[in-house]
Formats: structure tokens, C-alpha cells, sequence
């Protein structure tokens, strides 16, 4: 989902690319200097935007250029509304409203509409927002505007989809404690946001059983409404044209009651934990520790971006792996959220026998980031590295206009992007070393440890009172 799909931008957003700098900082002797050339300038097209009388908010750019015509809407909708009892719903609804057809056809039938006419409907509802998309050829465009707004004003819910739902659900259940990586995320995000918070809640087989089709009729309806909803358009149209064919699509899906319940909040406590998830057919560890992150619009946001850059890449990516070799990965996140603090968090998977090892260099390395200054020369390369990154979130239309509706809908600023980008320009050493001792908090982390016990190079309760976490799987109901 989007678990949000979107959900939170987080400073891993440029891992990828932060790997890439440091395996070419890596080629290069330590005395050698590489030269960034200046960024070109950020050309940022013109958005027109408009509200449909019954309180659709359209975003739309011209791109004569794109060769289809590409729609993306957002509601206000999200799992962290949907009852802990019933954890699933909101993703089973978001599914069906597509798969389950309308009144008038079926999903089967709608499907091959769309595919005599190279088309694309989607729909979904992720941890904070539900989402409908359209892509088709420009001369398709009335057509597949008319699927989608029968979609959305017209969903039948059919009870077979809504089963087959739910049984893939349930397949995803059987799965989750396959992949080493998924349950430290997942587990570690708990250990955040609680056990039981709705950030951190997943489906189990009680919940999803408990999924009837009134549930799913009744949260549709409950966050469905034009005046709850976000629409970006780009491609090659005029926007004066588009918008009249979106108003003759989707001008007579009726308002409702907009969504105005409060995004849940997270009632973290500051603490000291070392927990452990016993996986005996392993022969690696994966650790991660941290705590609470912060929110987007948080003054400091760019210098935490270039700390933890920096405490990611430039120190804990050296030590443990380059100088030390101990680890197959290492990665760290200052975790930011539009509207739910982020996580921070930093990361390792390295082998049983150095696991204690390890998580005493990540600490030592988060506590020296909190008390020294960083160097001119990190400093540098953590600015070149993030700026050189940022230009890719400008490189087709797409974004930019996807990027402004996010912000329109989380209630940030539409030109979020450029603030930030001039905040981490003027990031200095003493910021970075400011922001380090005012939100890291090094002898408050969490630890997490998923691995086998028998093997690791010193007990975890060296480290302080080991909590075993159960991951076992509540069995379904016969």
C-alpha cells in the first residue's frame, strides 16, 4: 500500500543514489576531489487548477509532448480509519471498487473495455490515502473517463470479488514471515508506533474474516464524495478542454460529508529496549534501531536531511562495511511524515557472529555524530549528494504535478519542493551538528535483532534486558 504509497517522504528516498555516490567516492583515492558541476536550472511547468462545482479539485498541466493522457486522484481515506477489528478494510475496498465492476458491468467486462482500448483504470486504498488512476491514448480519453466516473458513482461491490479479495488477503498472511527483511520492518515499526497503532497495524486471518460487504458498501460511502477528492491530469490536452470533460464525466457525482477526522496521533515514549525475534534457520542477522522520526514541515527538515545523510553514508557505510567488512548492507533514514511522525532508524545485515559487534559501532557512530562536527569535506559531498538527487524528482511533468497534488492534500505548501531544496543550500556544519544533539537521541534507541541466538559473537542481554517478540501467526478459525 501506500502503506502510504506515498505516504511519508523519508530521507531513504535517496539510499539508491546515495549508494551510487559512495561506490564512485569509493573508486577514488582519498586525496582526489570530484567536481560537481552546477545543477541546471529547474524548469517548473505551468499547473492550472480548478474546483468543479461539486468540490473536485483538479491540478492539470499541458504536455503536448506525453503521448497519453494520465489521471491521478486521491481521497481522504486510509487504513488508519478502518476498526482494529476489521484490519484489511480499507485495502479490500479499494480493490473491489474496481475488480467488483459497477451496476451496469463487471469487472471481467470492464477489463476488456479498457483492453480495446489500450487502457489503464486502477483503484486502491493505502494507510493514508485512497487512490484512482486512468492512463489512455488522448482520443480515448472521453470513454475512459466515462469507466472511470461509472466506477466511482456506480460500484457494485460483487460479492465473488470480494471473496477472491479475501483470499488473497489471506495469502499474504501465510507469507509474511518468509523474508527476514519484511518482519524486521514490519516488527520494528511496532515497536514505534505500538503494537496495536494504526501506523503500524496489519491484518491478521480474525480480521479479515470479519469483512462483510455492508463493511465495505458503508466505507465507501463514508469517504467517496467529490469534495473529499484530488485529480492531477497531464498530457496532451488544453486544459480549458479538459476540464469540460471532466465536469461532463464526473460533474454529477453527487457531494457528501468531506472527511474531517483528525489523522491519528502517535503517543511515543522515549525509551531504552533491546528486543529479539528468534529466526534459527539463519546464518545473518538483520538489525535495526532508532526511535521516533519527525514531520516534513519541520523548520529543521533539510539539516536532518544532510545529517543523516552524512551518519548513513559517510560514517556508518565506511565503518561497518568499508572499513570493517562486517556488513552485506547498511542504510539508515530519518524518517519525516506529512502527517504521522517517521521513523529513524538505522540499519545493518551482517553475519550471526558480529552482531553484537555491530550494533556497538552503529552506536558509537550515532553518538559521535551528536557531539563533533562534521567535516568540510562531509558536509560537501552530503549537499552535492542530496541536490544532484533532487533534480530527478523534476524530471517529467508526472511528478511535478503528482507532487503538488500530494501537497495540496496533506495541506502543504505547493512549492514545498523548492523550500526545501533552498533550506538544505544553506545547511551548515553547526546545523547539522545542532539538529544531531536536538532530535537523535543515542541512549534512547530501540533495538531490534532478528536472528539465531546461538550464534551470535556475545549475548544480547550485554546490551541490556532482552524482549522476545512472538511473530507467530494467530491460526484462522476453522
Amino acid at each position: 500500500m501506500i502503506q502510504t504509497r506515498i505516504k511519508t517522504k523519508v530521507i531513504a528516498g535517496v539510499v539508491l543514489l546515495a549508494l551510487v555516490a559512495v561506490a564512485g567516492f569509493a573508486q577514488k583515492g582519498p586525496k582526489d576531489k570530484i567536481a560537481f558541476g552546477p545543477l541546471n536550472p529547474i524548469k517548473i511547468p505551468k499547473v492550472e487548477t480548478a474546483t468543479l462545482s461539486n468540490g473536485l479539485r483538479l491540478f492539470l498541466v499541458e504536455d503536448p509532448e506525453y503521448p497519453t493522457i494520465d489521471v491521478w486522484a486521491w481521497v481522504r481515506a486510509g487504513s488508519v480509519f478502518e476498526p482494529a477489528d476489521k484490519a484489511g478494510l480499507a485495502g479490500i475496498t479499494g480493490q473491489v471498487l474496481r475488480t467488483g465492476g459497477t451496476a451496469a458491468k463487471t469487472g471481467d467486462e470492464i477489463d476488456k473495455e479498457l483492453e480495446t482500448l489500450a487502457a489503464r483504470v486502477e483503484t486502491y486504498i493505502g494507510q493514508t490515502n485512497g487512490a484512482l488512476s486512468v492512463s489512455c491514448l488522448k482520443e480515448d480519453i472521453d470513454k475512459s473517463l466515462a469507466i472511470l466516473a461509472d466506477i466511482l458513482m456506480n460500484p457494485a461491490f460483487r460479492q465473488d470479488k470480494i471473496d477472491l479479495a479475501k483470499l488473497q488477503a489471506r495469502t499474504g498472511i501465510v507469507r509474511r514471515n518468509d523474508d527476514i527483511g519484511q518482519i524486521t520492518n514490519r516488527e520494528f515499526r511496532k515497536l514505534i508506533y505500538g503494537k496495536h497503532g494504526v501506523y503500524a497495524r496489519h491484518t491478521e486471518y480474525a480480521t479479515i474474516d470479519a469483512i462483510g460487504r455492508d463493511d465495505i458498501v458503508a466505507f465507501y460511502k463514508t469517504y467517496f464524495h467529490p469534495n473529499n477528492a484530488w485529480m492531477a491530469v497531464w498530457g496532451d490536452f488544453k486544459a480549458k478542454d479538459m476540464i469540460a470533460k471532466i465536469k461532463a464525466a464526473l460533474g454529477k457525482w453527487p457531494k457528501g460529508q468531506a472527511s474531517t477526522a483528525p489523522w491519528p496521533t502517535v503517543p511515543y515514549q522515549d525509551k531504552f529496549t533491546v528486543n529479539f525475534i528468534d529466526k534459527p534457520d539463519v546464518n545473518q542477522s538483520n538489525v535495526m534501531l532508532g526511535h521516533i522520526g519527525g514531520y516534513m514541515n519541520n523548520p529543521d527538515y533539510p539539516a536532518l536531511s544532510i545529517m543523516n545523510f552524512i551518519l548513513s553514508f559517510e560514517r556508518m557505510f565506511k565503518k561497518l562495511r568499508t572499513d570493517e567488512g562486517l556488513a552485506y548492507s547498511v542504510w539508515g533514514s530519518y524518517g519525516a511524515g506529512y502527517i504521522n511522525p517517521g521513523v529513524f532508524s538505522c540499519g545493518i545485515q551482517t553475519k550471526s557472529q558480529s552482531t553484537v559487534y555491530a550494533i556497538d559501532l552503529m552506536l558509537k557512530e550515532l553518538k559521535r555524530i551528536t557531539e563533533q562536527e562534521v567535516t568540510d569535506e562531509e558536509l560537501a559531498k552530503a549537499k552535492d549528494g542530496y541536490l544532484n538527487g533532487y533534480v530527478f524528482e523534476f524530471d517529467s511533468r508526472s511528478q511535478i504535478v503528482n507532487r503538488m497534488m500530494m501537497y495540496a492534500y496533506f495541506g502543504y505548501p505547493l512549492d514545498f519542493s523548492a523550500k526545501i531544496k533552498m533550506g538544505v543550500e544553506k545547511v551548515s556544519k553547526a546545523d547539522v551538528l545542532r539538529v544531531a544533539k536536538k532530535y537523535l537521541r543515542p541512549d534512547k534507541v530501540q533495538i531490534l535483532v532478528v536472528g539465531k541466538k546461538e550464534d551470535f559473537d556475545k549475548p544480547l542481554s550485554t546490551l541490556g534486558e532482552v524482549n522476545v517478540i512472538d511473530i507467530d501467526i494467530p491460526p484462522a478459525k476453522k
